[in-house]
């Protein structure tokens, strides 16, 4: 679970995020939308801990992020959009290498798996240098997924990805969901957002204009029309400000 009250974040007298206050349950797959310059990165490196907020409370699976750091951090993945890899370790080797962080005894019978199903399984005794930009995201999300966070943060994941990709990577984030973890999901491509997330959060100049499911922000920008996209939806919150 996720529940944010009062984020702040300034970096000199330019205010990043104002006041935002949300809530993100188990199960529930949030997008996180707006223009750029929105904010939205930075809400989400403030959520995982990677830079600090000016003000307001973050907990993360009960946790407290600023109390109790340590503890947050070990619930969470954070899945940058560009891939932090390190050059002279292998495919298997980043995996046994966040295995010891993490202290996840027996690893590769979970890393195993996590590879196949990522479809990366041959390229295990490679070097990222050998990788293409897709391969190495989803080396980047098999080492995020290795300790099993119940709460995760994507932030374009989707990047460098072919079409076969986006599919399986969208199933991915689904099965998490459904056996209970917490989701949340930035993303520029709102035709998949809307086919993954249960709720949206749109965010325009640091500042929330709507949150909720996908029905009931749908229902108050909608006008009365049936069968509004997340894009005309987007359109409408922002005024007409492209993502």
């Amino acid at each position: 679970m996720i529940e944010v009250t009062g984020l702040i974040k300034r970096y000199g007298a330019f205010t990043a995020v104002k006041e935002l206050s949300f809530t993100v349950r188990p199960g529930e797959v949030l997008g996180l939308v707006g223009p750029n310059g929105a904010g939205k990165t930075t809400t989400l490196r403030c959520l995982a801990g990677i830079i600090p907020a000016t003000a307001g409370t973050i907990h993360i699976a009960g946790q407290d992020l600023t109390a109790d750091p340590v503890a947050a951090k070990r619930s969470l993945a954070f899945f940058p959009d560009e891939p932090r890899l390190f050059d002279y370790l292998t495919v298997r080797q980043h995996l046994a290498f966040v295995a010891r962080i993490y202290g996840v005894a027996h690893h590769e019978d979970i890393a195993q798996p996590l590879l196949e199903e990522l479809e990366i399984a041959d390229k295990a005794d490679q070097l990222p240098g050998e990788l293409s930009r897709g391969m190495k995201q989803k080396l980047a999300i098999a080492c995020g997924l290795l300790h099993a966070p119940s709460v995760m943060f994507f932030d374009e994941p989707l990047t460098g990805l072919d079409p076969l990709g986006i599919r399986r990577m969208k199933d991915s984030i689904l099965k998490r969901a459904r056996a209970g973890a917490t989701v949340v999901l930035s993303s520029h491509l709102l035709h998949l957002l809307e086919e993954v997330c249960s709720h949206v959060l749109i965010l325009k100049k640091g500042e929330k204009i709507a949150d909720g499911t996908l029905a009931d922000v749908s229902a108050r920008f909608a006008n009365g029309e049936a069968n509004v996209s997340l894009e005309e939806i987007f359109i409408r919150a922002t005024g007409g400000t492209e993502s």
